[in-house]
C-alpha cells in the first residue's frame, strides 16, 4: 500500500512539474525582411455583447425600483430587456474600424508570413523585422 502511494505521489510531482515548465511563457520568435504593407481596418477589440449586459443589468436595476409584485416583475423584465437593447445599440456605435495594417513578411526559411496588427509607423518595406508569437496574437516589430 506505501509503495503504491509512493509511486502515487512521484508520478504526481513529476506531472506538476512538467506542467510548470510548459507555462513558462515561451514564445516562438521568427526573423524575416518584409515584402509588403497594406492599410486596412482592424475590427474593434472591444466585447462584443458587453454594451446588452451593462445595459440589461441597469434596466433590471431601474424596473427593481417600480411598482410592487407582479408589477414589479414585469417592470424588471421591460427595464432588463430595454435597458438591453439600448446597450447593445450604444455599443455598435462606439465599435468603429481601426486603421491597422497588413502585413507581409519573408522569413529566413524563405516562406511569406501575413500578420495584421495595429499600426506602427516604424515599419518599412525591405525592413528587417521579428514576427512575435503566432497566430492571432502575432506581432511583426523592428529589428
Amino acid at each position: 500500500m506505501q509503495r503504491r502511494l509512493l509511486s502515487f505521489v512521484l508520478a504526481l510531482g513529476l506531472l506538476v512539474g512538467t506542467a510548470a515548465v510548459a507555462q513558462t511563457g515561451e514564445r516562438e520568435i521568427r526573423s524575416g525582411v518584409i515584402e509588403q504593407i497594406t492599410e486596412t481596418q482592424m475590427a474593434s477589440n472591444h466585447h462584443r455583447g458587453l454594451g446588452a449586459v451593462v445595459g440589461g443589468v441597469a434596466g433590471l436595476g431601474l424596473g427593481s425600483l417600480i411598482g410592487a409584485g407582479t408589477g414589479r416583475d414585469v417592470a424588471m423584465v421591460l427595464g432588463t430587456l430595454g435597458g438591453a437593447l439600448t446597450g447593445n445599440e450604444i455599443q455598435k456605435k462606439r465599435d468603429q474600424p481601426e486603421p491597422g495594417q497588413q502585413i507581409i513578411v519573408r522569413v529566413t526559411s524563405g516562406v511569406l508570413v501575413m500578420v495584421t496588427q495595429p499600426v506602427d509607423s516604424r515599419l518599412r518595406q525591405g525592413q528587417p523585422v521579428y514576427i512575435e508569437g503566432s497566430g492571432d496574437g502575432a506581432r511583426v516589430i523592428p529589428r
